[in-house]
């Protein structure tokens, strides 16, 4: 049984969010590739990044995939670093692992998969348009015998907190 498949956003929303995160506007979306697993062993879909990118140490970025992922209910993709980007840069994520949940396909931004990356390292780093650099797992998870949620996502980022916040 397959539980996902990748496609690309809209060129339209890919530019839209290309501009406001990196200021960059031009031909970037015939750079975007659907991701792939290198191997028959490998777990990880591997996402090429569609613009270049320089970051010195201790700057970050985020780079706009211009991929989404429509995932089976009770599945989740989660992103890694590759771990060449670790070992050679120290090359992490800005939320340490990126979580992306099956409804997140339906936000309002297309479930535009963005990734947040730091240089952690003392060399700068260098991402080519075309290059691999993080790599998405597919997992299945759970939920508890008592669970009840009826939320649904409306909106993208951090839009799945409001509800549910207890603040003290």
């Amino acid at each position: 049984m397959k539980t996902a498949v990748f496609e690309k956003v809209s060129e339209r929303q890919f530019d839209e969010d290309l501009k406001k995160l990196l200021a960059k506007e031009g031909c970037f979306y015939e750079n975007v590739v659907v991701p792939k697993r290198a191997t028959s062993g490998s777990a990880g879909y591997d996402f090429h990044s569609p613009v270049s990118i320089d970051l010195k140490p201790g700057e970050s970025a985020r780079i706009p995939t211009g991929i989404r992922c429509h995932l089976n209910e009770e599945y989740l993709l989660q992103i890694y670093p590759r771990s060449s980007m670790g070992f050679k840069y120290q090359m992490c994520l800005m939320n340490t692992v990126g979580i992306i949940d099956s409804d997140y396909y339906y936000a309002d931004n297309e479930g535009h998969i963005i990734v947040g990356i730091v240089n952690r390292g003392d060399k700068d780093l260098h991402i080519e348009a075309g290059d691999r650099f993080v790599q998405g797992v597919i997992t299945r998870y759970y939920t508890t015998d008592d669970d009840n949620c009826k939320e649904v996502r409306h909106g993208g980022f951090g839009s799945t907190d409001c509800a549910h916040s207890s603040k003290g």
